[in-house]
């Protein structure tokens, strides 16, 4: 077995951020815990992932604070996983994952399932990055500067 090298310490906030959810088992427990997934059992029959690796995943994700563990919302003995504020912060992320998804893996017209308005029913907008000033931007109108220079 290959020991994955840590990247919490790193100076680039995309790399800590990996170290704590960069495998996709782990997006894919959060994509469910967002869909309103929450006991243990519930993540291992959507995902069909072995049940070692659903309880490493899950530890980590706890580790890092990303779900916590809290009592049954059902009064049972059980416990179950919520996302955190940490975790909640990752909506985006997913959201991204998922246009970026649709736009690069699907054929015209094929079928696929569509994140919509609770409220109205209709189609969440895709993401936008814009400016202070409200510019949208793109990759070639940002550039990542030190802490040290953004001074």
């Amino acid at each position: 077995m290959v020991k994955r090298t840590s990247l919490e310490g790193a100076e680039c906030p995309v790399a800590r951020s990996l170290d704590a959810i960069g495998d996709w088992w782990s997006l894919l427990i959060i994509r469910d815990a967002f869909d309103g997934l929450r006991r243990f059992g519930e993540f291992q029959k959507s995902l069909g992932v072995a049940k070692n690796i659903l309880t490493a995943r899950l530890r980590a994700l706890t580790a890092h604070g990303i779900l916590e563990l809290a009592p049954a919302s059902d009064g049972s003995v059980y416990q179950e996983y919520v996302l955190t504020p940490r975790g909640r912060g990752l909506f985006h992320v997913v959201v991204g994952l998922r246009q970026w998804g649709e736009e690069s893996f699907y054929e015209p017209g094929e079928t696929h399932s569509v994140l919509v308005d609770r409220e109205g029913g209709l189609p969440v907008r895709r993401l936008e990055l814009r400016s202070e000033d409200g510019r949208l931007l793109g990759p070639a109108d940002t550039i990542v500067k030190k802490a040290a220079d953004s001074t």
